[in-house]
């Protein structure tokens, strides 16, 4: 398996395509983390620079690096549960940022089909964008496992926090088997991801037609 690098000489418009899509998701991402939190009355991630779509703000220069060269990214902002009124709201500032990711999703599945409908730019730019809606749902996915530091945890916890603190090792094996699996099945990850947005795709053409 080739290093996500070496398409920066191999095939350019790849590379540089796919880094503007990754990386503006996970910036959406972690920006409506940001202003969710400061609607619910945190202004922890705002004070701290993070409403913007700066990348080096959002992702961090580690992370931008570890992209270039292995494909692999990741982006995070400070919250402080104890500012935010309401009692759901940890739960829904967690579920902002892979809801975003589903919006993304629907998002370039309709510029997708725009494009490939009247006939705007070529098949390069249709399928870039597809690859866009794929994306959005794999970091869906991914981010809503039930794993600390991810989204789904954060969510989980907040709704079910004894059962969390009286089962630790539980968990531990849990997280431990899940990211086992994650490196297994990545593959199938995205072949099922762009299930979905071929069943998007044919939806539209139904709705249309």
């Amino acid at each position: 398996m080739d290093l996500f690098i070496t398409y920066l000489w191999k095939d350019p418009r790849i590379f540089f395509s796919v880094a503007v899509i990754i990386i503006f998701s996970i910036c959406s991402h972690e920006f409506m983390h940001a202003f969710a939190a400061l609607k619910a009355g945190d202004d922890t991630a705002a004070a701290a620079g993070h409403l913007t779509w700066n990348p080096f703000k959002q992702m961090g220069l580690f992370s931008l690096l570890l992209f270039c060269f292995f494909g692999l990214a990741w982006g995070q902002v400070p919250v402080d549960p104890a500012k935010m009124r309401g009692k759901h709201a940890p739960a829904l500032v967690a579920l902002a940022g892979p809801l975003t990711n589903l919006v993304l999703n629907v998002f370039f599945v309709l510029l997708a089909y725009t494009c490939f409908r009247l006939k705007l730019g070529n098949d390069f730019t249709v399928s870039m964008l597809l690859y866009g809606s794929t994306i959005n749902v794999v970091l869906f996915v991914l981010n809503m496992l039930p794993v600390p530091g991810f989204d789904g945890y954060a969510v989980l916890s907040h709704f079910l926090p004894r059962f969390l603190q009286n089962s630790s090792e539980a968990v531990k094996g849990t997280v431990f088997v899940m990211i086992m699996l994650l490196f297994v099945f990545f593959n199938k990850l995205n072949t099922l991801a762009g299930m979905v947005t071929a069943f998007e795709l044919m939806g539209l053409e139904w709705l249309i037609n």
